[in-house]
């Protein structure tokens, strides 16, 4: 089908995102412009010259539905998605994972999307955003310095480049019998943080732990990084400092009386609301660079997190993502007045099938644009609307990267503690909502 009425859009990026973007566009009729900047330029995380190219892992995370990762693919496969189409076609023994072989899997994608009448593939890197057609951005995390200033400029510097970020938790995971909430000084208005107390030996075990802890390996040959790893200290260099460094940093005590002794804690760890619903907790000044196994076993220690559920571990690498609380709508347009959407990880959505979710709103939205239709956002239920809303809720102020996962859904009416049976209820209940309220996607 081809609407020649509808104006071209363009996509920029031939990614994950903006490969299908570009099919969810060109399946409703709309001619697409891909500009993809290979072969002619690369990052220096690529090397096929296909589209869709896999830079890391071959694979897409679990493929049980009741998952995250499951979850999340089952909806886009209900919404037709050409690039978990090709993964399932390309999969590999992976247990329960969905894992493809990559080159495979990158041919095809490449193939469907050249061979569609309505996508015309240009091979220029764009340098500047267009702001006169529909537009969207799938660039990925190493956009390009030329566009990745354009975009600083157009936005107000609100678009970062590296990802220094602390653990976040499932509320209902944090153990309330050592948790307390208070504001310092008996101060009101500080509701949104929850303090996890330590005891003297408590503390000491702690420090003992978290600075004999294996650390993730840093590019030494990255120099931002490096300024930015001491700008954005991670909690295990601030306790190499000092026994009592964390105590008057991040972990003070000061102000803070425990209501279950009537005592200050010798220290305290606060964990601040991370989305508005109040479902997640972010672990307040713990930025690190642990090993994902370690930040499990040490941050275990404190007693309100003995049995934490980690939503997020701690991360610090090289990335490029707006603080698209400020920037993007939940529909993945941009709150300007202009025809401008991003999609994939440039948006802050973490991982290949998120990046594929993102891309395939995105191009569901920029046709709803130009054909005059309300766009659309799915309900938070789904996993694919919570990630939107997530990356668009103004609540939350140091936005970082999310991936899927349990945490960012509304919580189920009823308890169930089985966190299998809690999964399938969670995953049903979107699936059901999906399939009932957007049949026009489906």
């Amino acid at each position: 089908m081809n609407n020649n009425k509808l104006p071209t859009v363009n996509v920029i990026g031939a990614g994950l995102a903006g490969c299908e973007a570009a099919w969810q566009l060109a399946r409703r009729g709309v001619n697409v412009r891909l500009y993809e900047q290979k072969p002619n330029k690369k990052s220096a995380a690529h090397n096929s010259n296909l589209f869709a190219e896999l830079v890391c892992s071959n694979s897409l995370k679990a493929n049980r539905i009741a998952s995250a990762a499951g979850m999340l693919k089952q909806e886009l496969r209900l919404m037709h998605s050409l690039l978990i189409t090709c993964a399932d076609e390309c999969s590999v023994p992976a247990g329960g994972a969905l894992a493809v072989n990559r080159e495979q899997f990158a041919q095809k994608v490449t193939d469907a999307i050249m061979q569609h009448p309505n996508i015309t593939v240009v091979a220029e890197e764009i340098q500047e955003i267009p702001t006169d057609e529909v537009t969207i951005i799938a660039t990925g995390p190493l956009t390009s310095d030329a566009l990745s200033k354009s975009i600083a400029k157009s936005f107000n510097n609100s678009l970062y480049f590296y990802d220094a970020a602390a653990p976040i938790v499932s509320a209902e995971s944090v153990d309330m019998e050592y948790a307390f909430y208070a504001s310092r000084y008996d101060n009101g208005g500080e509701t949104d943080y929850l303090n996890c107390p330590l005891n003297k030996a408590e503390y000491e075990e702690f420090y003992e732990a978290i600075i004999s802890a294996q650390r993730a390996h840093l590019h030494s040959a990255d120099e931002s990084l490096h300024k930015v790893y001491e700008g954005c200290m991670p909690i295990e260099v601030l306790a190499t400092r000092g026994k009592d460094t964390m105590r008057f940093g991040p972990m003070k005590p000061v102000g803070l009386v425990n209501p279950k002794t009537g005592h200050r804690p010798w220290a305290a760890l606060q964990l601040r609301k991370e989305d508005a619903a109040g479902t997640m907790f972010n672990l307040v000044g713990f930025q690190t660079n642990l090993k994902f196994g370690e930040q499990q076993r040490v941050f275990g220690l404190i007693p309100a997190l003995k049995n934490a559920e980690f939503l997020r571990f701690g991360v610090m690498h090289r990335n490029t993502f707006l603080d698209s609380p400020r920037v993007l709508n939940s529909s993945y347009k941009v709150k300007a007045d202009i025809p401008l959407f991003f999609a994939g990880q440039i948006t802050g959505v973490e991982g290949y099938v998120e990046s594929i979710s993102s891309g395939l709103m995105a191009g569901v939205n920029a046709y709803k644009l130009i054909a005059g239709q309300p766009l659309v956002t799915l309900p938070p239920q789904t996993m694919t609307g919570a990630l939107s809303r997530y990356i668009s809720d103004e609540f939350v102020k140091d936005f970082q990267p999310m991936g899927a996962n349990l945490g960012v859904l509304p919580m189920l009416q009823e308890q169930i503690r089985d966190k299998r049976q809690r999964a399938e209820a969670l995953a049903q209940r979107g699936l059901e909502i999906l399939q009932r309220d957007f049949a026009e996607l489906l």
